[in-house]
C-alpha cells in the first residue's frame, strides 16, 4: 500500500474522458434508437407496435448490469469476443433505446390531436405531417426528461466497470486497491460524477419549469 497523491487525483480525473465518451456514444446511439422505437410505438401498424413494446419491455425489465453481462459474455461465448468498451457502448445504447423511445413516445402523444388531423386534412403524408408538426412540438415536450435521463445515463456508465472497462469508477477501484483509501478516493470519484451531473439536473428542472410556466399561460 502507498499513500493517496496527487498522481493519484490525476489518475481519477483523467478517467473522465472515458465516462463523458460512453456516455456520448450511448446517448447519440440511444437517441436514434429511441426515435425509432417512438415512431414504432406510435405509427398505425399493429406488428410495429408489438415490436417495439416487447423491446421496451425487455430492456426496461432487466438490470442494465445484466445487459452488460450478457452483451460482454454472451458473445465471447458464442466464438464473437469484444472489447470492453465497445461491449459498454451496444448495451447502454440498448438500454438508453429502450427509456428515450417510451420517454419520447409520451411526447409526441402528448401533442393534441387537433394538430394531427389538421395536417392530416393539408394532406401531409405520414412522414411529413411527423417531420413538420408532431416532432417539432413534441421536443420541446420531451427535452427536460431527456436532459434527466442523460444524467442517469452519465452515473449508468458507472456499471462499465465490472466488465474491466477503465472509466472513473474503475479509475477509482484501481488506486483504491493500490492506496486502500476508499473515503479519499471514492469521495474523489462522487465529487466528480457530481461535478458532471449536477449542472444537468439543474438545467433540466429549469425546462421543466419553463415548461409548465408555458402550459399555464
Amino acid at each position: 500500500m502507498r499513500e493517496f497523491s496527487s498522481a493519484d487525483i490525476l489518475f481519477i480525473v483523467s478517467a473522465v474522458r472515458w465516462t463523458l465518451i460512453l456516455s456520448a456514444i450511448a446517448f447519440l446511439g440511444g437517441a436514434m434508437g429511441g426515435l425509432l422505437i417512438a415512431l414504432s410505438r406510435t405509427s398505425h401498424s399493429k406488428a410495429l407496435r408489438r415490436m417495439a413494446a416487447g423491446f421496451i419491455q425487455i430492456f426496461q425489465g432487466t438490470p442494465l448490469l445484466m445487459q452488460l453481462f450478457l452483451v460482454y459474455f454472451g458473445l465471447a461465448v458464442v466464438g464473437l469476443p469484444i472489447n470492453p468498451l465497445l461491449a459498454a457502448a451496444v448495451a447502454l445504447t440498448l438500454h438508453a433505446s429502450a427509456y428515450l423511445g417510451e420517454i419520447w413516445r409520451g411526447a409526441i402523444e402528448a401533442v393534441p390531436s387537433g394538430q394531427t388531423e389538421a395536417a392530416t386534412a393539408l394532406s401531409l403524408s405520414y412522414p411529413d405531417r411527423m417531420r413538420h408538426v408532431i416532432l417539432p412540438q413534441a421536443m420541446r415536450v420531451a427535452t427536460a426528461p431527456t436532459v434527466g435521463f442523460l444524467v442517469q445515463l452519465i452515473k449508468g456508465t458507472s456499471l462499465a466497470s465490472i466488465i474491466g472497462f477503465t472509466e472513473l469508477t474503475r479509475a477509482g477501484q484501481i488506486i483504491n486497491n493500490a492506496t486502500f483509501k476508499p473515503f479519499l478516493v471514492f469521495g474523489t470519484v462522487a465529487i466528480l460524477y457530481f461535478i458532471l451531473c449536477w449542472p444537468l439536473s439543474l438545467l433540466a428542472r429549469h425546462m421543466e419549469a419553463r415548461m409548465r410556466r408555458a402550459i399555464t399561460r
